[in-house]
């Protein structure tokens, strides 16, 4: 089910420095019934001042184990848009010994926090040079404070968030799922045994590298972070819910609970949104040649049997 969260102007709060370790987190909030076929409803694209010109800048919030990491590589693996890791354009600053690197390294050292506002100047050192190109951020912001300072440098610089995308997955689901999760290590990709199996057990299908269990995938520390989840990123999301009063940036909850049931939800949002967002060269070529050869084939009268 997807929801678009209702949404009342408030005043602006004050951005507070706050201190962060280099992680990730996101949360849910009541939401209104919602279908992108709807013809008259006040979520069709193009139909409540909604301008379709605006490029998608978007972040997705969901609790840990939601799904954001693999919803997030299908949406950028169809479509023209950047996903934006917060870890790696750190990692990247600190190896090209930047200001901002140095700063950062030598906070990481010594086993500080970052404060917010130098992961602010991270995140935006890329992007702000990005323009009219539709992005995802991911791992930023994760609390209120993260998510005023973002908000208010975006807004000054004239391209304020465009999407933002609560994941709604019920808690009891995203607890019987760790016991068979197994990560591949150096690229972050995911695997689970109960429906995203890798081709080869224990290995990873691009590397053939082992798979390895996240340290943290164990009940017990699981709900800790659930907890952490509700603590920090609930005021954030309810933050957003109340800032955006304006069509031009919707804020939708998408409820299921597996990807493969958000993943239409996600889509269709995008696509109903946003129809400047194209599909990449690769994947349209594809689907032009699936339908040339399904052409042909109907052409002929001859049955199209999959082998």
């Amino acid at each position: 089910m997807l929801s678009v969260i209702s949404r009342s102007r408030h005043g602006h709060g004050r951005a507070r420095a706050l201190t962060r370790p280099i992680s990730s987190s996101p949360s849910s909030a009541k939401a209104l019934p919602f279908s992108l076929n709807s013809k008259s409803g006040t979520a069709a694209a193009g139909k409540d001042g909604f301008d379709d010109g605006h490029p998608l800048r978007m972040i997705m919030f969901g609790k840990p184990g939601a799904g954001k990491g693999t919803l997030t590589s299908r949406l950028v693996q169809k479509y023209d848009i950047l996903s934006l890791s917060t870890g790696d354009l750190l990692r990247q600053h600190i190896s090209q010994k930047t200001d901002v690197g140095r700063q950062a390294d030598e906070i990481v050292a010594h086993g500080g926090l970052l404060p917010d506002d130098l992961m602010l100047k991270v995140v935006t050192s890329k992007l702000d040079h990005l323009n009219n190109k539709h992005w995802i951020l991911d791992g930023f912001p994760r609390t209120l404070g993260q998510g005023e300072l973002l908000d208010t440098h975006l807004r000054n610089q004239g391209t304020p968030l465009t999407l933002i995308v609560n994941l709604d997955v019920p808690d009891e689901v995203i607890l019987s799922r760790i016991s068979d999760r197994w990560v591949h290590l150096p690229s972050g990709r995911v695997y689970n045994l109960s429906y995203n199996q890798p081709k080869v057990d224990g290995r990873d299908d691009e590397t053939g590298e082992p798979l390895t269990k996240r340290a943290d995938d164990n009940p017990e520390i699981f709900a800790r972070r659930l907890r952490q989840f509700y603590v920090s990123t609930s005021p954030l999301l309810m933050y957003y819910t109340s800032q955006y009063s304006s069509a031009k940036t919707r804020v939708v909850t998408l409820s299921g609970t597996t990807s493969d049931e958000i993943w239409p939800q996600l889509e269709g949002a995008v696509r109903t949104f946003f129809p400047r967002v194209r599909e990449r060269d690769d994947v349209r070529k594809r689907t032009s040649l699936t339908e040339a050869v399904l052409s042909r084939v109907a052409d002929k009268g001859e049955p199209c049997v999959s082998k």
